[in-house]
């Protein structure tokens, strides 16, 4: 006789089903060119994300609406997105040589373009996690643009709550409206939305602009009047895909440009036979930690630790910046702006114009090198790959092919840590890819005992790059750190980089065997901390330390 056994799914299996299930969904419609995300095209991404109940997206699964999450979401997406009906995914395809202004998104580089009223375009030159990125944001917007249809219509639409007319008249003739005026709006938002007068007041501030202080009102409208569209008259939001980025995606097309760019330019300067260093990072922390004493006496002379970093990190120090930039530029820094399209800055570095005798760092372990350091801007999701993968391929121009001696790769990002706070330090030991068999196990040239001594806590351990930041919530972090998984924290690029990195040493000989290998990331969050999610704000000066403290010590391991 047959025992069966009955299986109850936790809630972590469930949302890695989920999730699974969303990325599945996504590639199928990406292949297929449209879809209606509020149509049948959407079902399984709507019912994916709210079995999930992504951390960062709150309560998505209430009647009340998400106000964290929309802030998170509507910062990462190009302004005036919510009266768009048509949303357009398309390649670099020449709109920056048309009229169209150009529309960036403050949490997220990328090129967007208000075609008319109703359609906006979003150049994708990121790869599949940015499309991943956006289709995730885009259905939270719209599940949460329909909670507000449904509050606001009554008697199938034929009619509205007094409240939604309110706001209508005020949006629509752009009202000039005093604070009691102002006020009596928020009350009537409270009702719409389901919230409290102090949460509304609270995040009509947070989106207030000096252009545009009554952002919030505009938003509500927009998001509800297009729902209500969809219901009553069957105008459906829809996101298309251009043919030539579908036929671009996977091919590497703006990584190899980007790649051959930075090459070419080593060559054009003799630095390309030179051992290099590369680091992935941001565009300040290398080149503040290398210049900024030489370029700064006075100022360096009256910091301890890294309080000359926290002035330069400060907004008001625009001058000392620039001052560090045109001394840098003196010795032996070369910036390249990108105009591939991948949105990564580079800094390149000779080593041999460094004066050494004002800057923090001596030639101990690079006494006989000649070295050249490539410092590279954040990669996004699968886009680390990419880049990675074709700046590690040799230079081929002029019938010559010269390999680059690569002495080591160095990895210091941003990631949710799940033991710990804002501000700790993550040594990851190994990286999980989401989603897939795949893990990359690595000896990591950063110790943990490394970055003692700076005042905040380090941790080592493996870490899961995820698919999106987005599609976390806290059941399934909470199995992969409490498992013998052993997770520590998440984020987007280390396996991606890793799996670059392998190929390259290992199997396709582009780069040495010996190849070195840092990474270290420091907290931008933690997910299981309720209120402490991505969508409760950035670190703020918190990420000077750990930022600092990370770049030392790569750069004193270089040296």
């Amino acid at each position: 006789m047959l025992h069966t056994k009955n299986i109850d799914r936790t809630r972590a299996q469930e949302s890695t089903n989920a999730i699974e299930k969303l990325y599945i969904s996504m590639r199928h419609l990406f292949s297929r060119g449209f879809y209606k995300p509020m149509g049948v095209s959407g079902e399984t991404l709507r019912k994916s994300l709210l079995l999930l109940r992504p951390e960062i997206y709150g309560s998505i699964a209430e009647e009340k609406i998400e106000l964290d999450g929309l802030v998170y979401v509507i910062e990462r997406l190009p302004e005036g997105i919510e009266q768009c009906q048509f949303i357009n995914l398309t390649a670099d395809e020449g709109y920056k040589n048309s009229h169209f202004e150009p529309i960036i998104p403050p949490k997220r580089r990328r090129n967007c373009y208000r075609i008319d009223k109703d359609q906006m375009n979003i150049e994708i030159t990121r790869g599949r996690s940015e499309i991943y990125d956006i289709l995730t944001h885009l259905t939270f917007l719209f599940i949460e643009s329909h909670k507000i249809q449904e509050r606001v219509s009554l008697n199938e639409g034929e009619s509205f709550i007094r409240e939604w007319l309110h706001l209508e008249d005020i949006v629509l003739h752009q009202k000039k409206i005093n604070d009691k005026e102002r006020e009596v709006l928020i009350v009537h938002l409270g009702n719409i939305l389901g919230r409290t007068f102090d949460e509304v007041s609270h995040i009509y501030k947070v989106f207030a602009t000096e252009e545009n202080p009554h952002k919030f009102f505009d938003l509500i409208y927009w998001l509800g009047k297009l729902a209500i569209k969809e219901v009553y008259t069957n105008e459906k939001r829809t996101v298309t895909f251009s043919s030539l980025l579908i036929e671009e995606i996977g091919h590497h097309i703006y990584g190899e440009i980007w790649a051959n760019d930075i090459k070419h330019i080593l060559k054009e300067y003799n630095l390309l036979k030179r051992p290099i260093h590369i680091i992935s990072a941001n565009m300040h922390s290398v080149l503040n930690s290398i210049y900024a004493k030489g370029a700064l006496p006075e100022e360096a002379e009256n910091s301890k630790g890294f309080e000359l970093y926290r002035l330069l990190s400060n907004v008001n120090s625009k001058d000392l910046q620039k001052k560090v930039k045109d001394y840098a530029s003196e010795n032996g820094l070369i910036y390249v702006k990108d105009t591939s399209g991948t949105n990564i800055n580079v800094q390149i570095i000779d080593t041999d114009k460094i004066n050494y005798n004002v800057s923090p760092f001596q030639k101990v372990n690079s006494i006989k090198e000649n070295a050249v350091i490539i410092v590279m801007d954040y990669a996004f999701g699968e886009q680390a790959f990419e880049t990675m993968d074709e700046l590690l391929k040799p230079y081929e121009a002029d019938n010559e092919k010269v390999h680059l001696d690569v002495k080591s790769v160095s990895i210091m990002g941003k990631a949710g840590i799940l033991e710990g706070g804002k501000g700790d330090i993550m040594i990851p030991t190994a990286h999980i890819f989401e989603g897939t068999a795949d893990n990359y196990p690595f000896k990591n040239e950063l110790k943990k005992e490394d970055l003692e001594g700076f005042g905040v806590r380090s941790f080592d351990g493996s870490m899961i790059s995820v698919l999106g930041t987005s599609l976390q919530n806290k059941d399934l972090l909470k199995f992969f750190h409490d498992s013998t998984w052993n997770v520590i924290g998440l984020e987007m690029e280390g396996a991606h980089y890793q799996k670059a990195i392998q190929s390259a040493s290992k199997i396709r000989g582009n780069i040495s065997e010996d190849v070195k290998v840092r990474y270290a990331y420091y907290a931008s969050d933690n997910p299981l901390e309720t209120g402490a999610t991505l969508a409760s704000g950035g670190l703020g000066m918190t990420g000077v330390t750990p930022t600092y403290a990370i770049t030392q010590k790569i750069l004193e391991q270089i040296f």
